[in-house]
């Protein structure tokens, strides 16, 4: 992913965090960040997500050997 394209993401994520927070009150934003960090703590996901990272990174590498072949 491209790093313009990250930072889009982030803000579009935190602008979303903050929105629901303010709208949903404090107490009920405190539930949601919860359960979004024991999801993304779940060992499966860090798991997925290992494997997609290293996905990632080999095809970058291919990609870049195509590139300067």
């Amino acid at each position: 992913m491209p790093k313009p394209i990250v930072w889009l993401v982030v803000i579009a994520v935190g602008t979303t965090a903050y929105v629901v927070g303010a709208k949903a009150g404090h107490g009920r934003y405190t539930e949601i960040s919860e359960t979004a960090k024991a999801f993304w703590n779940d060992p499966a996901v860090k798991k997925a997500r290992v494997r997609a990272q290293k996905k990632t990174q080999k095809a970058a590498k291919k990609a870049v050997k195509r590139i300067t072949k």
